[in-house]
């Protein structure tokens, strides 16, 4: 049996994939299906997404970038 080796992939495309869902309407079976990624994963992106949007401050690393307040 093989055993699967761990993927990773960058913020910017977690960002991405949780848009589809958040921005587009995809289901997180269907993004996770054409992403060729976990429901799973994609779930808890989508889930952080929603935390970050809304303003509130993440308990893991960030997926959204954030730039000091003038």
């Amino acid at each position: 049996m093989t055993k699967r080796q761990r993927r990773t992939f960058s913020s910017e495309f977690k960002v991405d994939a949780a848009s589809f869902v958040l921005d587009q309407g995809y289901s997180i079976s269907e993004a996770a299906r054409s992403l060729d990624i976990g429901d799973t994963a994609l779930r808890r992106w989508v889930d952080q997404l929603k935390i970050e949007r809304g303003g509130e401050t993440p308990t893991v690393k960030a997926l959204t970038l954030t730039f000091p307040r003038d």
